[in-house]
């Protein structure tokens, strides 16, 4: 029963980001087979999207450079998507041959913060990406994009709105089917969130947009319960909290996938996760890590 209040969405898609987005941030790269395990655990949580991994440069992020390993090695799931994000054609048609059936692509709204991610501009970007699209749509693979920095950026302050509607509205125009909004160093309020998500879902379904908010100064579930109001009905999260970003020095890790469904299951919003399997698999990967789960949930549910 959804309880309070009645505004809110009767379901949330949580799109667990830990395994990409939490493990690209460990200092040195976790084994394959850890990784396997992990996404193989989270695959029996209920969850309906798992990111497995990036096919990225091993230069850039060594972190996963073991990408088609992990993704030919894991037992998917036949119910559940299992993205990967792909920055040129050449990465796409890896990942398609790989078995990939999603993929993500990725800018940000600070130029800044693109050349430090990707080495290249905003423009360069969608240069680099339309291909994939194009590729993507032949091959009837959906493409999710993302957009970083859309609060804020580390090299460039504050990020004006109309520059992340741009970005977003040209995404989705280009076909994107969803558009993850990320405030990548988690310095947004839920005045600046629901400002902001409300001027998009002017312009861009509601439905298509994901909310993707870092908890650096403990802002993250206040935000995603502003954006709830919208109609927001997809959230990134990351369980344990991991999470972080290479190129954003100070910036915490994810709001956890604890605590986003301690939240959601408070309520009434279903999201077909089971809350005892998620947090074994967060126990499972931060033992490995010889690290504190970053979520009071997590501590509390599993404390004798």
């Amino acid at each position: 029963m959804k309880l309070y209040p009645p505004n809110l969405s009767n379901s949330v898609k949580l799109v667990e980001v830990a395994a990409r987005d939490g493990l690209q941030n460990e200092r040195l790269p976790v084994p394959t087979e850890v990784k396997i395990e992990f996404i193989n655990q989270l695959s029996e949580c209920g969850l309906r999207v798992i990111e497995a991994t990036s096919f990225v440069s091993a230069k850039r992020i060594p972190q996963l450079a073991d990408h088609i390993k992990v993704l030919t090695g894991i037992n998917k799931k036949p119910h559940l998507n299992y993205p990967v994000l792909v920055p040129t054609l050449q990465r796409f048609e890896q990942a398609l041959q790989a078995g990939a059936q999603e993929v993500s692509v990725f800018t940000a709204a600070s130029d800044s913060f693109t050349q430090k991610n990707i080495n290249c501009s905003i423009e360069e970007s969608f240069t680099r990406f339309k291909p994939i699209l194009e590729a993507a749509k032949q091959h009837r693979i959906p493409v999710r994009g993302y957009i970083s920095c859309a609060f804020a950026c580390p090299y460039e302050g504050e990020i004006l709105p109309a520059k992340v509607i741009t970005i977003a509205k040209r995404l989705y125009q280009l076909g994107c089917y969803e558009i993850s909004i990320g405030d990548t160093i988690g310095v947004a309020t839920p005045g600046q969130a629901f400002t902001l998500f409300k001027a998009l879902a002017e312009i861009i379904p509601i439905t298509a947009l994901a909310a993707h908010f870092h908890n650096t100064y403990g802002q993250a579930l206040a935000n995603l319960y502003a954006v709830l109001q919208l109609g927001v009905r997809v959230i990134d999260s990351s369980v344990a909290g991991l999470g972080g970003c290479p190129y954003a020095k100070g910036a915490t890790g994810n709001v956890a996938t604890e605590d986003v469904l301690y939240m959601l299951n408070g309520l009434g919003i279903d999201t077909g996760v089971d809350m005892q399997k998620l947090l074994a698999a967060g126990k499972f990967i931060s033992d490995y890590l010889g690290r504190i789960p970053d979520s009071k949930i997590s501590q509390v549910l599993t404390s004798p």
